[in-house]
This record gives C-alpha cells, structure tokens and sequence, in this order.
C-alpha cells in the first residue's frame, strides 16, 4: 500500500472521541468477561464480581442489547473438584469443564434473578461456526433470546470440543459472535485497564488509548494469560483485530472498570475499524471460521493477482491440490513459501481441478474454463497496516 493511500485511509479515521462516542451508543454490544474476573484466587465462582458485572450490564440493556461471552469454566470447576492448579489433558479440561458449567451458569442465573432478568446459555464449538447452516441457527437463537428480553451467555462448549476443532480462546470466540450477531461493537474485559507497550508492571510501561492500524502495534510487547486463563494481551490483541476486520469497534479494558467502559467509554484502549478493509459477512467466515475441504497452492504470480490486485484464482497460476473436496467446498489457499494467503469457495472439485493446474483457460474444456475461485467468493489475510 503506498504511502498516500494509507494517508488517504487513515484520514478517514474517526477521532478517539467520536468512536468512543459511538461504541457508547451501540444499539447492540458482545461484552466478554475472563476468567480471572469471574473466580476467586481459591478457584471458587466470585459471587460479588459477577454481581458487580451484572448491575453494570442490566444498566447497560436500558438502551441496549447485550450478549455476554463467558470464559471460567474449567476455572469454576477447579474448585468443586479440589483442583489446585489448571488441567492439562484434554479430556481432564473437558471433565472439569462440565461441572464448571453448572456452578457459573447458576451463578449467572442468580444474579440476573436479582434485576428480575432471565439468562439463556448458549454453547458453541468451531465446527458449529465452521458451517454456515448451524451459524444462522445460533444467530436465530441468540436475536430470539434477545427479543423476549433474555440474556444470552455465550461460551464454548469446552466439554465436547476437540484440540483440534476449538476457537483457541474465549476472546477469539467473542470476535466471531459480534460479527456473527451483527453487534455494534465488542467490549473485552479482563485484569488489565488497557493496552500498555509492555507489562503494566513495569515503571516506564507506557498506556495506549487507541489503536488505528497494525503500525500501532509494532512496539507492543503482549504477555500471555495467566493461572487460571487461556488467552493473554496477546489474544485480546488479535480478537480486536479480528472484529475491526469485520467492521465493529472495539473496548479493551478490565472487568473492574466496567460501569466506566458500559457508561461513557473513557476508559480503556479502542480499536478503530478500517472501512475500505471491512470484510462482507460471507468472506468473513469463509477467511476465519469455515470448515475446509482441501488446500490450493499457487504460484507467486497467482499470490499477487489474488491478493493485491484482486483478482479471481486462474487454473494457471495452481500448482498442486491436496485432499478430496466438491464444487462449493470452502478450500485454503497457499502461495510458494507454504504461507497461507487466504480462503475460497472453488467451482471445480478436486479430480478436475488436479487435470486443470498449470494450464491457461484456453488449454481447458469449455465445461471448465472458468475462475477456479472467483474474486467474490474469494477473502484473503492481506494486510491491514
């Protein structure tokens, strides 16, 4: 991108204070709450923390609809299991998981009890927004919930998740439910009031109020979770990143400071959205969270037609084809280095698909001699700096 287009872009910028104004406005927010917010240094479920949260949230729905993303339940499990320190097998994390589920759901229950609010839990896994059938089902459920005026608690459904099939962490999840829910911006809430260039334990840490662009970023040194979590700044970091692709603000800051964050917004870090880099529903979940049936590999000139000229994917510019996969079939796309340039829907499956690489349309049979993935249904990882 060159300098005067990125000039150009960063113009269009709103002003720290007008897109705080705006994420204060939200007709629809996904706040997520993590673990060390929501249990006590014992492992056990903090009552009192989540009653704060919840008198701050019911505050909040006067106005607008809330979706909570809720991390903590293999931490809310540790204690009734006489667990002192984290699982680490999968299957001990699952088991845990599942009675950490019944304590921080009922204590979610019992504090919304209080304003007289109903909860609702809803428990996805990767492969659930890995196809679009079953996203529009969890959309439908959670728009549902929200209009007989249910509170929607959102967390991955750690006890059948696979190692292989997870979202990696409830940050990253909540990224995908705000663009999945069509929410107006996501607030991430932790143990740490902000961003900070390095850990906010050191004297000479110093805070930033806002992100615009990845260039921001270049000197931020993100730690990661702590005792009880999975994520980290790291992971709260690339969840951002990941919903301004989609198109919506970001609120990054902690748990404690969330009557601030809910109310005026002044506190925190927030992350600017890119308009011309907006991702369309359909290519962000083909790029972030689809199910893939096999891998293209490209060339370098196919990586620059796909990527900076925005261009369909030719047969020509293919190299090889892995795996077994049908016409509409989401596939990931590769370029020489073995780095991953993005994903796609493919026309041709992939028997003919192995016959058609390297070759130019007019070598081909009339029947195949279109784009292998069109421009339009094509979404790359290109950068947002």
């Amino acid at each position: 991108m060159s300098s005067s287009t990125t000039s150009e872009s960063l113009s269009d910028l709103l002003p720290e204070a007008t897109l705080r104004a705006q994420i204060n406005a939200a007709n629809r927010i996904v706040v997520k709450i993590g673990s060390s917010s929501l249990t006590e240094e014992d492992f056990s479920v903090a009552s009192d923390k989540i009653d704060r949260i919840v008198d701050a949230v019911v505050k909040r729905m006067e106005t607008t609809d809330v979706i909570i993303v809720s991390s903590g339940t293999v931490a809310a499990g540790m204690r009734p299991l006489d667990l002192n320190q984290r699982p680490l097998g999968l299957a001990d994390k699952q088991a845990t998981a599942s009675v950490g589920q019944i304590h921080l759901a009922n204590e979610w229950s019992r504090s919304f009890a209080r304003h007289g609010r109903t909860v609702g839990q809803v428990l996805l896994t990767a492969s659930d927004a890995g196809q679009r059938d079953r996203t529009r089902n969890a959309k439908r459920t959670i728009d549902k919930l929200l209009h007989w005026g249910v509170v929607p608690i959102v967390n991955e459904n750690d006890t059948v998740a696979t190692s292989e099939m997870r979202f990696g962490d409830n940050d990253r999840l909540s990224a995908l439910v705000a663009q999945l829910t069509e929410s107006d911006a996501l607030y991430l809430l932790s143990d740490v009031d902000g961003l900070y260039d390095k850990n906010p334990a050191e004297e000479d840490a110093k805070f930033i109020s806002e992100v615009r662009t990845g260039e921001d970023l270049k000197e931020v040194a993100a730690g990661d979770g702590g005792k009880v979590g999975t994520g980290g700044m790291a992971s709260k970091v690339q969840a951002a990143r990941l919903a301004t692709r989609a198109g919506i603000p970001v609120l990054l800051t902690s748990a404690e400071r969330i009557h601030d964050a809910l109310g005026e917004t002044r506190v925190g870090t927030v992350f600017h959205t890119r308009p011309e880099r907006k991702l369309s529903a359909w290519k962000f979940w083909a790029l972030y969270s689809a199910d893939t049936g096999g891998v293209i590999r490209i060339d370098e000139g196919a990586v620059k037609a796909v990527t900076v000229d925005r261009h369909s994917l030719l047969s020509v510019g293919i190299t090889d084809v892995d795996g077994e996969f049908t016409a509409g079939e989401i596939v990931e796309i590769v370029g020489p280095d073995g780095q991953i340039i993005g994903r796609g829907e493919v026309s041709v499956d992939s028997t003919d698909l192995r016959q058609m690489a390297g070759k130019p349309s007019t070598e081909l049979p009339d029947r195949l001699r279109r784009p292998v993935v069109h421009a339009d249904y094509l979404s790359n990882f290109a950068s947002r700096v």
